[in-house]
């Protein structure tokens, strides 16, 4: 690997510095919708998708090591442009620069690893396939149960948005049911 396109380390540091600005980067719906000073991060929100896509992937026979990327990577261009919320962007305008922003982040790191992180970023952003559906579905629903929790025991206002954007977004079977025992816990 030392021998491998010049100095790799430098550009995997560089990569993971990067990445570890999700760490910081506070997801700003529970910061506009609900007033809170610390909501989780981009990574936290990342951390549990990943997990809970990796269950239901292998439950399914899916390419759980191509879910496992994606999910782990589908925020990765926020630690360049920042979390947004519905309608602060059009859907073509947060494309274009998140695009720009990944292919930044991408381009020092090896080529084979290059091509395919952006390949598998883009199957999540085109959403066509059975791997790319699930994450996008479970990104929503990961953001369910966070505003679930966000409510336990306590009066929280405008989390159902938080459920109602689920809702709209998830029609797998499964994630619905867990949705609804989400829905309901409350």
């Amino acid at each position: 690997m030392a021998g491998r396109s010049g100095e790799p380390g430098r550009a995997f540091l560089e990569f993971f510095l990067t990445a570890g600005r999700l760490k910081g980067e506070r997801r700003k719906g529970w910061v506009v919708k609900l007033g809170m000073k610390d909501p989780e991060s981009v990574a936290d929100h990342s951390y549990r998708t990943a997990l809970m896509a990796m269950l239901y992937s292998d439950l399914r026979g899916l390419d759980t090591l191509k879910v496992l990327k994606m999910a782990l990577i589908h925020d990765l261009p926020e630690a360049l442009v920042g979390d947004t919320i519905p309608g602060e962007r059009t859907r073509r305008r947060k494309q274009v620069l998140e695009s720009a922003a990944m292919k930044k982040i991408l381009a020092g790191m090896p080529p084979e690893v290059r091509g395919e992180y952006w390949r598998i970023w883009l199957e999540f952003s085109q959403g066509k396939t059975s791997e790319a559906k699930l994450v996008r579905q479970v990104d929503k629903l990961e953001m369910a149960v966070q505003a679930f929790e966000y409510g336990r025991g306590r009066s929280a206002p405008g989390t159902e948005e938080f459920m109602e954007t689920a809702r709209a977004n998830i029609r797998d079977d499964d994630l619905l049911a867990l949705l609804g025992l989400v829905a309901r816990a409350k």
